[in-house]
């Protein structure tokens, strides 16, 4: 597969991340492991295995962490391929055919997500060993999707340099188009972060599949399409993500211009809004019109309020996406109690109070 290229790239990403996240990882398996009586802990992790195998709702919940953990290694690792150091893996790397390239990566991909993986597998045998076949199938699928995804972003990635000279078809095609303030990150994405928007969307298919598979039994309850549509909402939280270093890199000026905060908010609704499109059409070829609409603002709420977090962060994906999960978990359980009527204008209400970093802002 490679053996070369499989050690190079262990040792320069694999070997970099866990200096990087070791902390936190020896954090989390102290909570894991730590508070709970030796005596007591193989039963306590048993019961808790159980729970996740048996329950959609805590396996939804495991899945969106181990969705996040994965969005935290491609943050780390393809910020470290466009790394100064790294450029030699544009030119030594590629020599390697396709094939041999993406196992490599999958090496890189399996390492990086041990924690994940020894979870999950064992989870997976406890599910077998008590005959839940379904949720070990699933859990299985589900894992082998994230490595598999993982590894081909990460290819597609060093085989295609970077050349600021080139442009896309899209912007020799549109460069005579007026472009509103709203629309320009549209543009970046479909013509910078293709790979990024087209793994998104297949994120969401997934989930949707996922979600109404494990909630089969109860897939005509409304907490099944406002599950799927906060998973999807986590699936989008890069992007979200990446529209806020377009601001800071490629927007700075806009900062001295007098946009009102209105306008501002609602530039950002209408960019969202325009990349939720495939979710709005499944949305609206399942559910009655006004279901869908008001599972649609659910969606944009919770992604609006995902950007607006990133406001006080400064852009540190770490503590974003610790925040994201606990956003997720907490809308997930008000989820559980019917809340979803009260969650929508509540999302809006908190993304529109939170101050955008403009020093020139006015309400209008």
């Amino acid at each position: 597969m490679g053996k070369p290229l499989t050690n190079v790239l262990l040792k320069v990403f694999a070997n970099g991340f866990y200096r990087v996240h070791g902390g936190i990882l020896f954090f989390l398996f102290l909570v894991l492991f730590g508070l709970v009586e030796p005596a007591q802990l193989l039963g306590y992790h048993m019961a808790l295995m159980l729970a996740f195998i048996t329950s959609p709702l805590m396996m939804s919940i495991v899945f969106g962490i181990w969705l996040l953990y994965t969005f935290k290694c491609w943050h780390y690792i393809a910020g470290q391929i466009y790394g100064v150091h790294q450029q030699f893996l544009f030119y030594s790397s590629t020599s390697y055919t396709k094939q041999k390239q993406f196992n490599s990566w999958m090496v890189v991909q399996v390492t990086v997500s041990l924690p994940v993986l020894v979870y999950g597998g064992l989870s997976v045998g406890v599910a077998v060993y008590h005959h839940y076949v379904l949720s070990a199938f699933c859990i299985a699928v589900y894992l082998i999707a994230l490595i598999a995804i993982s590894a081909w972003f990460y290819s597609y990635l060093v085989n295609h340099l970077v050349d600021g000279s080139k442009q896309s078809v899209l912007l020799r095609f549109t460069k005579k188009w007026k472009k509103p303030y709203f629309s320009l990150y549209l543009y970046h994405v479909f013509n910078k972060l293709k790979v990024n928007y087209l793994v998104t969307k297949f994120l969401s298919y997934l989930i949707i599949n996922g979600v109404f598979l494990m909630f089969a039994d109860v897939s005509h309850d409304q907490r099944v399409a406002a599950i799927a549509m906060l998973a999807i909402t986590v699936a989008h939280s890069i992007l979200v993500f990446e529209e806020r270093r377009f601001e800071e890199v490629y927007l700075i000026f806009s900062k001295n211009l007098p946009y009102s905060k209105t306008k501002l908010f609602s530039s950002f609704a209408a960019v969202y809004a325009l990349l939720l499109i495939p979710e709005a059409a499944w949305l609206f070829t399942r559910f009655a019109p006004l279901t869908a609409i008001y599972l649609l603002a659910f969606g944009l709420g919770i992604i609006l309020l995902f950007h607006c977090m990133l406001y006080p962060l400064e852009l540190d994906m770490e503590k974003y996406m610790t925040r994201v999960l606990i956003l997720f978990v907490v809308v997930f359980w008000l989820l559980m109690f019917k809340l979803l009527w009260l969650i929508v204008p509540a999302a809006f209400m908190l993304s529109y109070t939170i101050k955008p970093p403009n020093p020139l802002e006015r309400d209008y």
